[in-house]
């Protein structure tokens, strides 16, 4: 014996208006979700690792319109940087910063002129430094955000320089870690697996996750008392290097 729901089925499984068809693709926590033949969309990816190409930095732009006193030139051991004045002249206040804007900069000359000015500014600039500290932390901070594995080496080896630069630079360092640790936290163990492939960036001493680890122990080496539970805080896998 049929019942009712059956035969009703049968007679009108041939009608299009009653046939069914593909379900509706609708966004979650909306009233369409709660309608007939409808399935909820799936969340878009949050994009957490993603790479975030920058922009031009303001150092490129300020090189190219001729503001720096330096001047790229070439000798048989390679390109080196000429300046125009003496470093301990410099007003640290402005070109320091704009040095660590150009942090982001994966092109050449551009990548060169801001690692080795750098290195030149930390190396002379003794007590000059420890009074410009907290207008690098925006530049820092800016160049860890683009997650790009080029970018991220190169902003770890100017970290490590700036605590070694000057007395007190890394305490100075401490109250901003907040700022500047948590995409440190968030690639400190994503390290590339290649299975049997060589990871040639490694065998220089490139790879993000292992120059994050080198800089976080820096980083607690010269940031005095506090800086290990300040660390742990934003770092949580973070272990002491000098309490073991």
């Amino acid at each position: 014996m049929v019942n009712e729901t059956e035969f009703w089925h049968e007679i009108r499984k041939d009608i299009p208006h009653y046939k069914k068809s593909k379900p509706r693709v609708v966004p979650a926590f909306t009233i369409q979700a709660l309608q007939e033949n409808t399935v909820v969309a799936k969340p878009p990816r949050c994009g957490l690792y993603k790479p975030q190409p920058p922009k031009p930095s303001t150092f490129r732009k300020f090189y190219e319109r001729g503001v720096f006193p330096i001047s790229l030139e070439a000798d048989i051991y390679g390109p080196k940087i000429s300046w125009k004045v003496n470093i301990e002249d410099l007003d640290f206040h402005h070109y320091l910063p704009l040095f660590f804007d150009g942090l982001t900069e994966t092109e050449q000359p551009f990548k060169f002129l801001v690692e080795q000015g750098i290195t030149d500014m930390l190396e002379q600039g003794g007590p000059k430094i420890l009074p410009v500290v907290p207008q690098l932390i925006i530049p820092i901070k800016k160049s860890l955000n683009t997650k790009m594995p080029e970018i991220i080496c190169t902003t770890m080896r100017a970290l490590q320089k700036l605590v070694r630069s000057a007395d007190c630079v890394g305490e100075a360092l401490v109250p901003y870690f907040r700022q500047i640790l948590p995409v440190l936290n968030l690639l400190k163990d994503r390290n590339v697996n290649l299975g049997g492939g060589i990871d040639y960036a490694q065998q220089k001493g490139e790879n993000p996750a292992d120059m994050i680890q080198e800089t976080l122990e820096m980083l607690e080496i010269y940031g005095g008392e506090d800086a290990f539970i300040n660390i742990k805080y934003m770092v949580p896998t973070y272990e002491s290097c000098m309490m073991n």
